[in-house]
């Protein structure tokens, strides 16, 4: 019996074949899919290995109108930046949903951090002021790097701010950053880089809240990414109380984003606090910036139609 060879992409081959600019139409186009209610996507099975500080991640999806299947295997280990190892780690799989035809294997780590700055470019297309050109980022990771290439895709922006409790990878995100986006990265304080900021990008793994809410100019967009499990956070409640709120799902925030439940246990804000999902403000039944004054906040807590729309684009 002949064995058929299921091709492999390599995070060079997505890098090659995914743009960013491309990847920010995909995201608005997977999450008009979900938000439609036009994919089949279960909540993500998290299991926990404390000893290590770490967890794996189990997301399937199903989309009828694309006739694929996929699943990512997504592992996040925290303490593995410390030991020279990436904190997170993912493999994509791509299945033709009509024969169960194995299409391919995909750098999911990559991939992942790809679709997730997808995410916030599309997110700050729709809900930041069009003149924002000052960027604040938290996490000096591979998150945070494509969150700023992301938003500065779309916004003409001048300027960004990196804070990042290591000062050593601060100063190597602010050098290759810097030279990779043609534009002044400067380190900063939690507290300067907030206050200048027309668009905050979070991305860390932090369990409190990375800045205080008095430090917050009105009229700021923010993209929360990082906090994905209930009992933790990156957003002040105070900031979402201030906060016009959308999400990536409606339905998985309500279970792991820890930046919404713990308000709403907290009796600070209740469930209608948010005002819908992002893939509502794309096809036009939610409003998002109403006034220059808003404060946004598009809080994403990572969902697996991303990683199919992506992994498909990256296949044509």
């Amino acid at each position: 019996m002949s064995q058929r060879r299921i091709p492999y992409f390599s995070a060079e081959d997505i890098f090659k074949k995914l743009p960013m600019k491309n990847a920010i139409e995909a995201m608005k186009k997977a999450f008009s899919l979900l938000s439609a209610g036009k994919v089949n996507v279960p909540l993500r099975m998290n299991l926990e290995i404390s000893e290590y500080n770490g967890s794996v991640l189990l997301m399937p999806v199903y989309a009828p109108k694309m006739k694929r299947v996929g699943l990512k295997f997504l592992s996040i280990f925290n303490d593995n930046p410390s030991k020279g190892l990436p904190a997170i780690q993912a493999l994509v799989f791509l299945m033709n949903a009509e024969n169960g035809k194995p299409l391919a294997l995909m750098d999911g780590s990559y991939l992942t951090a790809l679709r997730t700055g997808a995410a916030s470019g599309a997110a700050t297309d729709l809900l930041a002021r069009k003149d924002s050109k000052v960027v604040a980022i938290f996490g000096a990771g591979v998150q945070g790097r494509t969150q700023l290439e992301a938003i500065c895709t779309i916004r003409p922006i001048e300027k960004a701010f990196i804070f990042d409790l290591n000062s050593e990878r601060a100063q190597e995100y602010a050098d290759e950053m810097s030279k990779k986006l043609s534009i002044n990265v400067i380190i900063a304080s939690s507290d300067k880089a907030l206050k200048q900021a027309d668009v905050i990008c979070t991305a860390t793994n932090s369990k409190v809240p990375v800045f205080d809410n008095e430090n917050l100019k009105p009229r700021a967009h923010i993209n929360a990414i990082g906090a994905y499990q209930p009992t933790d956070r990156e957003i002040p409640a105070e900031t979402i109380i201030r906060s016009k709120l959308f999400v990536d799902h409606l339905k998985s925030c309500l279970v792991e984003a820890g930046d919404i439940l713990i308000p709403i246990k907290e009796n600070l804000i209740k469930e209608d606090h948010i005002l819908g999902e992002i893939g509502d403000v794309i096809s036009g039944t939610k409003i998002g910036r109403t006034s220059e004054d808003d404060i946004t906040l598009f809080k994403s807590v990572g969902n697996a139609i991303q990683d199919l729309v992506a992994a498909d684009e990256v296949l044509r």
